[in-house]
């Protein structure tokens, strides 16, 4: 019996990653397909590259993709960690569970309708205020903030509750001020955590679509955008060479977080051993 629940789990395990990695690997492939037409192969080739670099529109999409996704990902953390701690080290407060429910309400909610309310919200603010001017990197950037940092909350709420704060009043017992207690020995403690927000937070942005297309403007067009545009009017090529690139870029970051956080689990399997260590 339990052979044959563990033969079906290894076949159910095979197939989902056949699904969910074959494709990719074909993306892979037709990239460095010479034939225009994507269905039919006519040998190798990396001119679709060439056609992607001498592409101003695209990369200009790129780097503008990535300096929404960067300044996201970094606001999102600090607002998303503050939250966070509230939620977990400051204990009962009033309206502790409404902010609760605030915070997570991005994760269950449509992004169609996200994406709408902060449209609403936005031709509201230039009503009322004149501000913003125009719909682009800006309105696109709070429109990412505002759901990522939920997901980072999230993450910083368990990192927390898992590693306790037993540091934090042996610190504060011997005189620490709040500060230096945070800089000191929460934050430190928390950068795994902090780093797996991140990531999360910038791969959520790079990767919108739904909401990054109610708040942008002409002339604004994320990556996502820009891959959707051209796909409508049929798949090309150079589309097929761009994702492999993102893909390739995707994978260093994870195999660069990957290093980090084995390294940090190392350092604190070492402290926890050194901690255990009797006293001569």
């Amino acid at each position: 019996m339990h052979r044959e629940r563990s033969r079906f789990l290894s076949i159910m395990l095979f197939v989902g990653f056949t699904f969910l990695y074959v494709p990719i690997i074909l993306l892979i492939i037709y990239s460095f397909n010479y034939s225009k037409l994507v269905p039919v192969w006519g040998g190798w080739s990396t001119r679709w590259y060439g056609v992607l670099f001498e592409s101003p529109d695209v990369w200009d999409a790129v780097l503008l993709s990535l300096k929404i996704a960067v300044v996201n990902a970094t606001f999102a953390t600090i607002l998303g960690t503050l939250a966070g701690l509230a939620m977990v080290r400051f204990g009962r407060f009033r309206g502790r569970t409404l902010f609760g429910g605030m915070l997570v309400a991005p994760l269950v909610m449509p992004e169609v309708i996200t994406g709408l309310s902060l449209l609403v919200f936005f031709i509201s603010l230039k009503q009322l205020f004149g501000w913003p001017t125009e719909r682009g990197f800006t309105t696109i950037t709070i429109a990412h903030i505002t759901f990522s940092l939920a997901y980072v909350a999230v993450i910083i709420q368990a990192r927390l509750t898992g590693m306790g704060n037993n540091l934090e009043e042996a610190a504060a017992d011997l005189g620490a001020k709040p500060f230096k207690v945070m800089t000191k020995i929460t934050i430190p403690m928390l950068a795994p955590g902090l780093l797996s927000g991140w990531l999360l937070a910038f791969t959520l942005s790079l990767d919108d679509l739904v909401i990054a297309s109610f708040v942008t403007g002409p002339g604004s067009n994320t990556l996502p955008i820009l891959i959707f545009s051209r796909i409508r009017l049929g798949l090309r090529p150079d589309i097929n060479a761009l994702a492999t690139i993102i893909i390739l870029f995707v994978a260093v970051l994870v195999a660069i977080a990957a290093v980090i956080l084995f390294k940090q689990q190392k350092r604190d399997l070492l402290d926890q051993k050194m901690a255990r260590m009797p006293e001569v």
